[in-house]
């Protein structure tokens, strides 16, 4: 198309006005992150604790994966659509990569799930089994990398198998019996980045190779763009329940609540003590 979009403005009309939205509805409804009858602001604090945990790591593990397929030429960007860039990828890729966890997160913190860890039926057997399922997308990944039309999916197979594996290792049993808050946290945020990601390729903001991908469309947009956008936002989704599952079991966040109290000077002994 003849209309000039850039990497900043698709910034400005998808993420920011979400991220946004998202804000005001989750004050305005006091949505609590868990169905404990905790309070607002100390729940608040404590998940976005989590969430910054997991935007460092996003960005530490995405970044040399895709600078690297940028360099090989699985995707690249349309003339003048970028600010500047760094190593390989747009200042503006790198905005995206931290931008989304808290899109994502955002969208999660309206969903009440409970944070308690009860006993789970047989989770052995449901560990094993979803470690079975990310050793087998590994190992398709890495299959699929030989092919230069399966290239861009492999990687995204190849790399989003490790991280799988570990989540399901640690807590496979207890995401699934928070199956619907997983799946509804993960889906919607998206089925909306799909979207917004066919209106950038459309605008040509950025341009896929045809030689590394399958050239399978779902409502236009290339497959692999709607895997990527779902293995993302499951990590992040996944990584947050189970920060909450884990921090509750350890006691970390009633070690925290206790920090705040006494740099507030109350003077409560410490738990345990």
């Amino acid at each position: 198309m003849n209309v000039s979009f850039t990497y900043l403005q698709f910034h400005l009309a998808f993420l920011l006005p979400a991220v946004m939205m998202l804000l005001v509805t989750g004050f305005v409804s006091r949505t609590r992150i868990t169905d404990a009858a905790a309070q607002w602001t100390d729940g608040w604090r404590r998940y976005w604790a989590g969430v910054v945990i997991i935007t460092v790591v996003a960005l530490l593990y995405t970044t040399p994966w895709d600078n690297l397929l940028i360099a090989r030429g699985v995707w690249w960007y349309g003339p003048d659509r970028t600010l500047a860039t760094i190593w390989e990828a747009p200042i503006e890729e790198y905005l995206f990569i931290a931008v989304q966890p808290w899109l994502t997160a955002l969208w999660l913190s309206h969903l009440a799930f409970s944070t308690d860890w009860p006993a789970a039926t047989r989770p052995r057997a449901s560990r094993a089994a979803m470690l079975v399922v990310a050793a087998a997308l590994g190992i398709a990944g890495w299959r699929w990398l030989g092919a230069d039309a399966t290239f861009y999916i492999g990687a995204i197979f190849a790399w989003a198998a490790p991280v799988l594996a570990l989540q399901w290792a640690v807590g496979a049993p207890q995401l699934w019996a928070r199956r619907r808050t997983v799946a509804i946290g993960t889906l919607v945020p998206t089925l909306y980045l799909c979207v917004a990601d066919r209106i950038a390729i459309e605008y040509g903001i950025w341009i896929l190779s045809e030689q590394y991908t399958t050239g399978v469309f779902v409502a236009g947009l290339p497959i692999e763009e709607a895997a990527f956008f779902f293995v993302t936002n499951l990590f992040v989704v996944q990584g947050l329940v189970l920060y909450r599952l884990v921090t509750s079991r350890w006691g970390i966040e009633a070690f925290v609540g206790w920090v705040a109290e006494r740099r507030s000077g109350s003077g409560v002994e410490r738990p345990g003590a």
